[in-house]
């Protein structure tokens, strides 16, 4: 029994701690249901929930299992100056900074609805971004041993990094996902080493097109590449917190 269908869930500007919450509950419902799925009659077994969240965040900075405390240049002061708090994460990667005007995603996938293969969930989610920009005219690809999406990805004259990942994959359920620049303060980003790379940049939507963009058409645009690549059936359930 597989479940190809996908809640979207909208929280709008929301504390990193709450959405994290409410991740984490939502991760744990899942693996719950597949552990007691084991000891269940094929007939009697549950289909197990896939979502999307959509958020933003106020500022604050987040760092992975593999990342340094030491790629954060603010001490506690100055994060209570620039109204940012820090987090130490369970997902891959290393520091990355959240905000408002940036699309924040989350999906929380069973993959085995899907396919099991985390490479290949990674790179689905770079290309849903990737065929997002190329909407917009923007040209992004990757670049070969770095994560996220990129600007300039094959000369690299001024490689630019537009989306970060981090994702946390637990008996085939995906936690944590990916933050795209779209209309974000990049001033932020110069108190970190962004994903502990020190010698590229970071850019966003705004700063390429030279316009505001409306951050609910690259919501929609996203979600629909999304749901064209896994094969999914995507239901906008509300605007509001299910919890």
């Amino acid at each position: 029994m597989i479940n190809k269908e996908v809640e979207v869930i909208s929280l709008g500007v929301i504390d990193y701690q709450e959405a994290w919450d409410y991740q984490e509950k939502l991760f744990a419902d899942t693996i719950a249901i597949k552990t007691a799925n084991r000891n269940l009659e094929p007939s009697e077994r549950k289909l197990t929930s896939n979502y999307l969240i959509y958020c933003q965040h106020p500022h604050v900075y987040t760092l992975g299992k593999s990342g340094k405390e030491s790629h954060l240049l603010l001490n506690e002061q100055s994060l209570q100056d620039h109204q940012a708090k820090f987090y130490k994460i369970n997902r891959g990667g290393d520091i990355t900074y959240h905000g408002p005007g940036q699309l924040v995603a989350y999906p929380i996938l069973d993959l085995d609805n899907f396919f099991t293969d985390i490479h290949k969930y990674l790179r689905f989610l770079e290309e849903a971004v990737i065929l997002t920009l190329a909407d917009y005219g923007m040209v992004a690809g990757r670049i070969a041993g770095l994560t996220g999406v990129w600007l300039d990805f094959e000369e690299q004259k001024n490689p630019r990094k537009i989306c970060a990942m981090g994702v946390k994959c637990s008996r085939w359920v995906t936690m944590h996902g990916l933050a795209l620049n779209v209309n974000t303060d990049l001033s932020y980003f110069n108190h970190i080493i962004p994903c502990g790379i020190p010698d590229k940049a970071v850019t966003s939507m705004q700063q390429e097109l030279n316009a505001i963009v409306s951050l609910a058409e690259v919501e929609e645009k996203l979600l629909f590449y999304f749901a064209k690549l896994f094969g999914a059936s995507c239901h906008i359930l509300s605007h509001e917190r299910r919890y």
